[in-house]
């Protein structure tokens, strides 16, 4: 191979280590191999950033706005009453639930989806004394399923279709996917809610934790009168930097104090409140001048000036790897953190010296508003408050549901390109007042954007380079014994083994370049191994790092990381088959 095969090649697999490490955000990972490799004089500036002139990046840019307004209006509201039921648990439960989020999904970005649906779906379990286990990873499973029926079902999609047509190719249509996606979808579906109630375990979820040992969390000291600290001020009565305790609030009669200032003149009998793991700190047992109160219960928490949040890290936050302390938590978001779930257990250890980690569940005490401020950012994956009535569909949420029917029949029946009626969409919401310009503009996960626009330097550099089809080489000399079914086959495992360590986005770009090189080797139709690549880089079931929304759920289920496994893996057996067996049908090599 030539040197500038041997640097991609390199570069790739850095690309790939940070991803799955998070040694850097996926934008940033992503960016700068393509940087590298461009000024190493691997790709012109050209193919460097031809994604960026690609129509997949703004496509997706402008169905993130139609998920937001779908979001703000509460246009699932009524789907979601009428899915949740009344009723128990169990397989009816199931199939109540995941068939509507799946037709649900087809349409919508799963993203948004699941955020909206998840913390209600935990509610409505805890309710009839279920665990949420049982129903949220099947959640995202479904979601996942749903959006390989249509081209908009999920980015990945619209990103496969933009790459074909840079390539020469015809994109994909609206409902071309739907002759492969919707038995892939049914025969998923059929298999979790089948297995899900006998192999998923009945996992402790961190708002449960957060119910039965509130104790722990939020404790109330007494300022002794005539003691050290009446008349002191917070900072100068040593209270203001205690560690893994946070003072709150303070009660004075009828009069309430938060937040706290430092220089806050404290009296005689104040009731203070802290928030933390007090059964780890000493502090507030040694500081002179308290006293031990009565803790408080949840219920008898003022929810007008405090409320609990649980929120899920995500992978492109400024927080992954970072202590609370280092990322100034509680000043940068005015919350304090009360515990860290992580892999279905509470972390055992002072909170502010704890490394977060991408997955990682905060049950945070803040005011009612913080939801509001943190939702659209990209911080957190899941902003779920506790206690908190679902949103009700507002008078507008019809107007969404009219642009998104316009979308789908526009694009559906050829009358104009995706982009082009995703972008009329986006700006019709906007015109119409569902949205405003800077909510729109706050809709738009950028990270993502850039993922998907800068991975086309990669797959420039792989096909620029000879090297997809040394690597292409490989896939068929393995294969190839099977015919072309078999190497298909490859192809989809391939991908399903490279989206299961880094976004879905990213691998489908990278794999491309493969699969078009795979097809030239066996002088066949290229477009079967794109589509087989596209069902496989949406089919991730064996880990809650191999798709977003599988994280959103991994806290709030109190998951494991095998309990992926237990489901995903003849879940992905299923799809891979179906896929493999159909594909040809409709698209012969």
């Amino acid at each position: 191979m030539s040197w500038q095969a041997w640097l991609t090649l390199a570069v790739v697999v850095l690309t790939m280590a940070a991803l799955t490490r998070d040694w850097l955000t996926p934008s940033s990972a992503v960016m700068g191999g393509v940087i590298v490799l461009l000024v190493a004089g691997v790709v012109t500036p050209a193919q460097a950033f031809a994604g960026f002139s690609n129509p997949a990046p703004i496509t997706v840019a402008a169905l993130y706005v139609l998920a937001r307004a779908v979001e703000k209006t509460g246009a699932l509201q009524p789907l979601i009453a009428a899915t949740l039921g009344e009723g128990r648990g169990g397989r009816g439960a199931l199939a109540r639930l995941l068939v509507p989020v799946a037709g649900a999904s087809a349409f919508l970005n799963n993203t948004p989806l699941v955020a909206a649906l998840a913390p209600q779906v935990g509610d409505w379990a805890d309710r009839r004394g279920l665990s949420p286990s049982r129903f949220l990873m099947p959640l995202s499973f479904a979601a996942i399923l749903g959006g390989v029926v249509t081209v908009i079902g999920t980015s990945t999609n619209i990103v496969v279709s933009g790459l074909l047509e840079s390539d020469g190719q015809a994109p994909i249509g609206m409902f071309e996917l739907t002759r492969v996606g919707l038995p892939v979808a049914v025969v998923g579906l059929f298999c979790v809610i089948l297995l899900a109630p006998v192999v998923l375990p009945a996992r402790r979820p961190a708002r449960q934790d957060l119910r039965e040992n509130v104790r722990e969390f939020v404790v109330s000291m007494v300022v002794v009168p005539g003691g050290p600290l009446d008349g002191q001020a917070v900072e100068a009565g040593g209270l203001r930097h205690l560690q893994g305790v946070f003072l709150v609030e303070v009660d004075r009669g009828d009069q309430s104090v938060a937040p706290v200032g430092p220089t806050f003149v404290l009296r005689g009998d104040d009731r203070l409140t802290f928030v933390g793991r007090a059964d780890l700190i000493v502090d507030l047992q040694a500081a002179r001048g308290l006293a031990s109160a009565e803790g408080k219960h949840l219920a008898e928490f003022d929810t007008v000036r405090h409320t609990f949040f649980e929120v899920v890290v995500g992978e492109a936050s400024q927080l992954v790897g970072k202590t609370l302390r280092e990322a100034d938590f509680r000043g940068r978001y005015q919350a304090a953190v009360v515990a860290i779930h992580r892999a279905g257990q509470r972390v055992q250890a002072k909170l502010g010296s704890v490394r977060l980690r991408a997955g990682d569940t905060l049950l945070l005490l803040t005011d009612p508003k913080f939801g509001e401020r943190w939702r659209d950012r990209n911080d957190f994956l899941l902003v779920s408050r506790f206690g908190g009535s679902p949103p009700a569909a507002t008078r507008k949420a019809g107007l969404v549901g009219v642009v998104a029917l316009a979308i789908v029949v526009i694009a559906g029946a050829g009358l104009l390109p995706i982009l082009h009626a995703a972008l009329l969409g986006a700006i019709a919401l906007v015109a119409v007042g569902v949205m405003t310009a800077g909510e729109a503009r706050a809709a738009v996960d950028l990270d993502v954007i850039i993922v998907i626009a800068a991975s086309f330097g990669l797959g420039e550099a792989l096909d620029r380079t000879g090297l997809a089809d040394r690597l292409a080489g490989g896939i068929v000399a393995a294969f190839h014994g099977l015919g072309p079914r078999g190497v298909l086959l490859g192809v989809t495992l391939a991908t399903l083994t490279i989206t299961e360590v880094i976004t879905n986005n990213a691998a489908v770009v990278l794999l491309f370049p493969i699969a078009m090189s795979t097809a030239a080797t066996l002088n066949a139709d290229p477009r079967p191994f794109a589509i087989a690549m596209t069902i496989a880089a949406s089919s991730s079931f064996l880990t809650p790092i191999g798709y977003q929304t599988n994280m959103m759920v991994y806290g709030p289920g109190g998951y494991r990381f095998g309990d992926y496994i237990r489901l995903g893996a003849p879940l992905t057996v299923a799809v891979i088959l179906a896929t493999v067996l159909i594909v040809p049908w409709f698209w012969p090599f």
